[in-house]
Parts: C-alpha cells; structure tokens; sequence
C-alpha cells in the first residue's frame, strides 16, 4: 500500500549546528526499503559533517539557499537547481551560506549490490547544474521532464532521478514499476495520486513511495504540480494499462531557462529506457 509521508509532520532531529534532518524514508517506514530520504534543513551559516560508509552512495538536490562542500582537497559552491553525486565513503563538511539551505539527501546502503560494477568503477562527485540539463516534452500531453540522476550524469546504475512538471488539468498514465524502489517527492503544487485506482491527496513537501507493482498515476487540478521522482535501481520494469499511452519524451532542444541545454537527449519512450538506459541518460 501507498505511504504517503509529509515533511512538516515529520519529527526533526539535530544533524549538525544549525542543521535539522527530517526523515522521510528508511527501512523502518518501509520495511526493505533499499533507499534513504532526508530532507535537512540548514539555518544560516548551519555546519554539519557528512560521512559515508564504504558501500553507501549518496546524492542530493538542492530546493533552497546555497552551500559549501568541503572535501579534504577541495571545496565546492552550490547553489539552487544544483543536485550532486556524492562518492562511496566521503568525508566531507557541508556549510550553508547567509540565507541557509534547504535539501533533499538520498543515501543508497548498498549500492553494489544494485551495480555490480560500482567497485570497478566508482562515480566520482560529480555537480549537476540541471537548469542547463536538456528539457523533454511529453508526446500525449503537456508535460516535461528534466533528468537530474542517471548513468550519464551520476557514473552509477543504482539510482535513476527526474524532475516532471505536470501542467493545470493534466492526468498521467496508469502503470507500475517491477524490480525498482520508487517514490516521489512534491516540490510545489498538488494532485490527486492514485494508487491501484484509489485516490490520496498529494502537496508539496510529500514524500510519496509505492510499493513494487502498486499501480499509480496523477492528475492535477488547476494549480499543476512539479515533482521529482526516484528509481533506486536504475534499470527495471514498467508496465502500462494502456499501451498507446506509454510516456514517450520528445526533445525540446533547449533548457529550463529557454537557452541551449548542455547536452542533448533523443526521443525515447520510459518503457524502454527503464529495461536498457539509452547511452545519453
């Protein structure tokens, strides 16, 4: 069954000076959860030190504010609209700037048992600036979608992420996912979710996560929603209720901001790149 959790009704926690961590998904809320959310939450100039064990591969996506990433030799600037690959076994210290900071932080335990090739080729941190990231066009309706983690961007198969912009009145295709973790996470606006055709009412800072074969699908009313969602592996199975619905993504040729993208991405359809991730994702 769906398990819908909202940020704001979630407990926070110390994490650093200045730093609240809200939990919103781990092995306790769901059992055999093979990912973990935290949304955290820095006061200005917050510091918090950041630790990976060996197997856990780490991302973030920056919804607010600015920070400092500060590895033994190097630093690093972030800013809004940034989502970072964090490395297997990091050390590092995190330091918001004057406003404070707002992220999302998934953490994957056991990454190489989702990539086998992980050890042999371990991702690197890698900062994604995903405002210059190539925007797609659904063929069916108005939607879009902007990828922020895939094989491309993070070197790693255990983790697949895309922003989707859903406009006013728009519904989504029935279907379910086999062989991966998925959830989403509400950045603005709202929807009525469905999960095996029963409705939920979904707002912004909803984590929402289906279980393996749950169908789902959303449809906004006249404000729209913009959400970002998660596969954990990279590579499994959708299957659609009707077939000559299957989201298929269309290039736009330009970014978020109506500029060149940074790279390019062909048309493709999400049932096929779910089972073999196209060499541009």
């Amino acid at each position: 069954m769906v398990c819908i959790v909202h940020e704001a009704e979630v407990a926070g926690s110390p994490a650093g000076a200045g730093v609240q961590r809200r939990s919103l998904l781990d092995g306790v809320r769901v059992p055999g959860a093979r990912v973990e959310v935290d949304r955290l939450s820095f006061a200005p100039s917050g510091v918090m030190d950041l630790a990976l064990p060996p197997d856990c591969l780490g991302w973030f996506l920056m919804l607010r504010g600015s920070l400092d990433l500060s590895l033994p030799d190097k630093g690093h600037a972030l800013e809004e609209a940034h989502a970072v690959v964090v490395p297997m076994g990091t050390k590092a210290v995190l330091r918001a700037g004057p406003t404070g900071a707002e992220l999302l932080f998934a953490r994957v335990p056991r990454a190489s048992q989702l990539d086998p090739g992980i050890e042999e080729r371990p991702p690197t941190l890698r900062i994604v600036d995903w405002a210059h990231e190539p925007v797609l066009d659904s063929r069916h309706d108005a939607r879009r979608r902007i990828y922020v983690a895939t094989p491309k961007l993070t070197g790693s198969k255990a983790i697949k992420a895309e922003i989707i912009v859903y406009p006013p009145n728009t519904d989504g295709s029935n279907h379910h996912h086999e062989g991966a973790e998925h959830f989403m996470y509400v950045i603005e606006g709202g929807c009525t979710g469905y999960s095996d055709e029963v409705p939920h009412a979904y707002r912004a800072g909803d984590l929402v996560h289906h279980p393996d074969g749950e169908r789902h699908f959303s449809s906004t009313g006249a404000g729209g929603m913009t959400f970002i969602e998660f596969f954990v592996p990279a590579e499994y199975r959708t299957v659609w209720a009707d077939d000559t619905r299957v989201c298929t993504w269309l290039p736009t040729g330009k970014d978020s901001r109506g500029g060149k993208p940074s790279r390019d991405i062909a048309a493709h359809d999400s049932r096929a790149a779910a089972v073999a991730v196209p060499e541009d994702l």
